[in-house]
């Protein structure tokens, strides 16, 4: 094989240009995608095929068809294009201009309550990012169903993913006023078992909430209840209305707490935390649009959260 002086620039070059006519289906236009002349698109699909003895295209005044071996190239040329280009993005990421549009994956009542009231803004700083947020409550595989981005509420990170943490959230066990006066205020978590619960269905805690006194000593509560629910918002209404104890984050109940509507129960023992993560996969480079959102983000809850000030 031949390394003399240009020659991985040269087949690099020449992958792009046999790229850029099959994609766009002519010699005439794929020099065009490429700001070339059809006359140099055509002295690199004949220096390639020479080079390697094979007939890439089928070619005539009107059409363009792969050959067997062109299909085979064709595929790998893409996939090498794009690994330069990826190389080329990690180099230089530091100093690239965020712009495209950017995949966002988010819990539903974080992503209204906490979220939506920060896209305005990071609109207005990033002019040429574009937003597609979905908000979902089941955790998402973000590579296979194409996030860029996920929002995350979670003890825990993924071994697939880079997690950066944006907030804490507090857990809270609590309910309404009236249900209290009428059904009174458990003092110790065992108690619990006398009471109606509403039961957080995507938690593994649903039945069995774990409690941990000052000591760190843990306290099992097996709790019982007519409305079972996978959304946050479900179960507070239901609090709110008197149905029962909840236990939910701060991020959620923060203002129900503040303003009365919600009191807190068993004060002296705690719920665990739960994180506020940004995850994105990890073996891809970090995109200009990527980092300014998780730094965006950061910033964004790096005081005190709203949920949890006085």
């Amino acid at each position: 094989m031949n390394y003399e002086k240009g020659w991985i620039m040269d087949r690099l070059r020449a992958f792009e240009v046999f790229v850029s006519v099959v994609n766009k289906g002519s010699l005439v236009q794929g020099a065009a995608a490429l700001n070339t002349s059809p006359a140099n698109v055509t002295r690199y699909l004949t220096e390639l095929e020479g080079h390697l003895g094979t007939r890439l295209l089928n070619r005539s005044s009107r059409h363009l068809s792969l050959t067997e071996s062109g299909e085979a190239l064709y595929e790998r040329s893409r996939a090498i294009l794009e690994d330069v280009s990826e190389a080329e993005a990690l180099a230089t990421a530091s100093s690239l201009k965020p712009r495209g549009r950017l995949r966002i994956n988010a819990p539903v009542s974080f992503g209204v309550l906490h979220l939506a009231p920060l896209w305005p803004r990071f609109l207005a700083q990033y002019p040429e990012v574009e937003l597609d947020v979905s908000l979902i409550d089941r955790v998402v595989d973000i590579v296979e169903e194409g996030f860029d981005l996920a929002i995350r509420i979670s003890r825990s990170g993924s071994a697939n993913l880079v997690a950066r943490r944006l907030a804490v959230s507090h857990n809270i066990a609590c309910a309404a006023p009236d249900y209290l006066a009428q059904h009174g205020t458990p003092r110790h978590p065992s108690d619990l078992a006398e009471h109606t619960c509403v039961i957080n269905a995507n938690s593994s805690m649903a039945d069995e909430w774990l409690f941990s006194d000052a000591a760190g000593k843990p306290h099992k509560a097996v709790v019982r209840g007519r409305l079972r629910a996978n959304n946050g918002d479900t179960a507070r209404a239901a609090a709110l209305a008197g149905q029962g104890i909840i236990w939910q984050p701060t991020f959620l109940i923060g203002a129900d707490l503040k303003a009365g509507r919600l009191v807190r129960v068993l004060p002296e023992y705690s719920l665990p935390d739960i994180d506020i993560l940004a995850l994105y996969p990890s073996r891809r480079y970090l995109s200009a649009k990527v980092r300014v959102m998780v730094d965006f983000l950061a910033d964004a809850f790096k005081a005190t959260p709203a949920w949890d000030a006085t």
